[in-house]
């Protein structure tokens, strides 16, 4: 399945129901938004730290990575990560020391493709889902439904990439 085009408004996207459709059609604007941000940069850009504290715009990209594929699992498999899973997403969803110093020397294309593949695979299975199952709470979250697990993806990216977009403008 490909990533739906840019959208102009919030608007179902073909192929899945009406809500999740325009939850697809959100994601999809995001996700087309950090893309542009981030085109073209290079490995030093990705890794560089405003200051000792920051988080880089690479530790970011995998950031957002970790959380779409922990609301994968959360959602679409009805259970929490593994100790295995958690441990391999534990630096790029917490950051923090760990992540600043594992999360580097890593080139664009690795990070675009992370983040399309698993893209794919949100795309895919909630094409497979409906509504109803969209408002449902999430049998290892129940304090929270698929809907809000799914905005929160959304809400996580966009303001990462404003994060991304102020750590851009302030490069060596």
């Amino acid at each position: 399945m490909s990533l739906p085009p840019l959208p102009k408004w919030i608007e179902p996207t073909p192929g899945f129901t009406p809500a999740i459709g325009r939850l697809v059609c959100m994601l999809a604007h995001a996700r087309h938004r950090t893309l542009t941000v981030i085109d073209g940069l290079t490995v030093a850009a990705l890794d560089h730290r405003h200051d000792a504290t920051s988080n880089s715009i690479g530790a970011l990209l995998a950031h957002m990575a970790a959380v779409e594929r922990t609301f994968q699992i959360l959602t679409f498999e009805g259970r929490e990560p593994t100790a295995a899973e958690e441990a391999a997403l534990r630096p790029a969803l917490k950051l923090g020391v760990v992540g600043r110093r594992s999360l580097r020397r890593r080139a664009l294309p690795h990070y675009v493709e992370q983040l399309t593949a698993l893209r794919h695979v949100t795309l895919a299975a909630l094409a497979e889902r409906d509504d109803a199952w969209l408002e449902q709470a999430l049998p290892a979250a129940p304090e929270l439904n698929a809907h809000w697990a799914w905005f929160h993806v959304a809400e996580d990216e966009m303001g990462h990439r404003g994060q991304i977009q102020w750590l851009k403008s302030r490069l060596p």
